[in-house]
């Protein structure tokens, strides 16, 4: 349930307007004062409500939600006072206020100002979200998140808008990289100015120069007009390397000196131009671990990971499933052809539990085939039947998993390991045993260990890509390219949630 906070000077009163809002099921926090008030604002970013007296004497009414505007809090804020005067009340409103009655209030018109104020509130923040996505002005503060750890990550996004410092976002698949990535430009001096995304893992090799730097007219076959690369395009704005782990070595150098001399040189041209970029890369493999493998330059990958974010995945952020989920229901209700009024108690409980691989892009997805599966007024667990069947199969697979630990025989790791032996030769080749060497004995090569590798992950998850590419550490582009090269069957995928 949303989170209040009710402030008032009088400790009758608090505890009055506290019990009327707990009876309810609202979550609530007591401040004796504005000054307390503003405390808990700036700490408690999951504060859903304010019910806020206006004559207090350290810290008025007034003064209160004039400083929530000016530190850009965005919370509805709900005003009581025993003056019932006209002038006041026009007062509260242009101060921000949503709704404004008199002491003592009715228990029944308490709840239902509340209740007006959080959905008004939320539909007022999706349609500011989108319009300011689109627009490139999205903030930092429009991020959606109750989660402390989150709080965190948008701490330091803060910090790192009021530079042009290099950013490396590194996350899983689909927590929402390319969002904060532009929030931190739509939070900066360069707001409104152009992003320009490149997803490094889809372009080829032979076309990154193009597409970065750009082209001159006959530079080569088919070049029959100038084009701008992307580096122009964000000329003045942000440049988001998406993906950026999977571009390849020989383009890591080209790009490196673009970062270094702050100049471009398009394909065919004979002099280079000037660009003033802010750099944004994100990828959702540990990209200090391919640098140390030599799959990544060193001296790019300083130049790129000066302030480092890292955004947990949904699963260890649980607080954030309900407000996205209240998101998700008003943005996509409208194409679904749907109104509901959220989620049933089960169907919130089945979707915390869940550990969404795919993130809050998976859950955005499950919320738009649930509003257009449903018959009910509210989300119900039938309405996401691949979540079920989803969490069904992995509960299975720990079982086996837990079997096979209890089942196996005790590790005693004080004495020596035994001599490696040819399967081949002691006709012993059980699952696991000498995995590393192959049967005429020779130690299996890198490639080889891989191919192994990604077979049993499509087994392991019957063909799931985006479960396979998260347990791997690698994008999806990349294990699509690498079970061609390794020849392995197609077949089997399944990008089911």
């Amino acid at each position: 349930m949303t989170k209040v906070l009710i402030v008032d000077d009088d400790p009758v009163q608090l505890r009055l307007t506290t019990a009327i809002a707990e009876k309810d099921g609202f979550e609530t926090i007591s401040a004796i004062g504005g000054k307390e008030a503003l405390a808990y604002l700036q700490q408690d970013r999951s504060i859903g409500a304010v019910v806020l007296d206006l004559v207090m004497p350290d810290l008025d009414g007034m003064a209160v939600m004039e400083e929530m505007a000016r530190l850009d809090i965005k919370c509805p804020v709900i005003v009581q006072t025993a003056n019932s005067s006209l002038e006041t009340t026009i007062s509260a409103m242009r101060h921000g206020a949503v709704d404004f009655f008199v002491k003592p209030v009715a228990p029944e018109r308490l709840i239902i100002s509340l209740r007006n104020a959080i959905k008004l509130d939320e539909l007022e923040s999706c349609v500011r979200i989108e319009r300011n996505l689109r627009s490139g002005k999205m903030r930092i503060s429009d991020i959606i998140t109750k989660s402390p750890a989150m709080d965190r990550v948008l701490d330091l996004a803060t910090k790192a808008a009021r530079s042009t410092i290099p950013v490396l976002i590194e996350g899983e698949t689909g927590v929402g990289k390319e969002v904060v990535a532009r929030a931190i430009q739509g939070s900066s001096e360069r707001a409104g100015k152009p992003f320009v995304t490149v997803n490094c893992a889809s372009i080829p090799a032979n076309l990154i120069e193009s597409i970065l730097f750009g082209h001159v007219k006959g530079a080569f076959s088919g070049a029959v007009a100038n084009h701008k690369g992307k580096f122009e395009e964000a000329d003045g704005g942000t440049l988001f390397l998406d993906e950026i782990g999977e571009l390849p070595a020989e383009s890591q150098v080209k790009l490196l000196r673009a970062i270094q001399e702050g100049e471009i040189e398009p394909v065919g041209a004979s002099k280079s131009k000037k660009v003033n970029v802010r750099f944004i890369s994100a990828t959702n493999r540990r990209l200090l671990n391919l640098t140390k493998a030599g799959m990544f330059r060193e001296d790019l990958y300083y130049r790129l990971n000066v302030f480092p974010l890292y955004i947990p995945p949904l699963r260890d952020r649980v607080k954030d499933i309900g407000p996205l989920v209240t998101h998700f229901i008003a943005r996509l209700g409208a194409d679904a052809g749907r109104r509901v009024d959220g989620l049933s108690e089960s169907a919130a409980q089945l979707l915390e539990n869940y550990d969404w691989p795919g993130n809050v892009r998976q859950l955005e997805n499950a919320i738009y085939r649930a509003l257009v599966l449903t018959e009910s007024a509210r989300l119900l667990p039938h309405d996401f039947p691949q979540i079920i069947a989803a969490a069904k199969g992995r509960e299975q697979a720990r079982r086996q998993s837990a079997d096979m630990a209890v089942h196996s025989p005790p590790i005693h790791i004080d004495q020596p390991p035994p001599p490696l032996q040819n399967p081949a030769a002691t006709g012993d080749n059980k699952p696991g045993k000498d995995r590393f060497i192959s049967h005429n004995g020779q130690i299996l090569s890198l490639a080889q260990i891989e191919k192994k590798l990604i077979a049993f992950a499509l087994e392991y998850h019957q063909g799931r890509m985006s479960r396979v590419a998260r347990d791997l550490g690698i994008g999806r582009s990349t294990l699509y390219r690498k079970l061609k090269q390794y020849e392995l069957d197609l077949s089997k995928q399944n990008d089911a949630a």
